[in-house]
């Protein structure tokens, strides 16, 4: 048995998680927020048994696609000097970080 875990943009997540349990798998949904934008985000957690990693991990693929995204510049680290102007920057953002990790023992009560 495997667990997937998988960081998700929120955007994404709900998509996500109804194709995945229409699809039969069962998921545990995480908030979490994200370190660079600071932005939500969802961690999933799936287990699965082995012959059925591929087609979560392709799932995920087809959801959680990565798209341009305009935000405003984060403000400078506290303790420096000047004045400071944020400006528009475009960044990439979506897409999906999957971790597979071995299960040594699963139950369920």
């Amino acid at each position: 048995m495997k667990l997937i875990i998988a960081v998700v943009q929120d955007d994404d997540s709900g998509d996500l998680i109804e194709l995945l349990t229409d699809s039969g798998f069962r998921v545990t949904k995480l908030a979490t927020t994200g370190g660079f934008l600071k932005s939500g985000n969802t961690t999933l957690m799936i287990g699965v048994e082995e012959d059925k990693m591929d087609k979560v991990i392709n799932i995920i693929e087809d959801i959680c696609k990565t798209r341009k995204q305009v935000v405003t510049t984060p403000s400078p680290v506290a303790g420096t000097t000047g004045v400071y102007v944020p400006y528009p920057i475009e960044v990439e953002v979506g897409g999906a970080t999957i971790f597979v990790v071995d299960v040594d023992k699963f139950i369920k009560i």
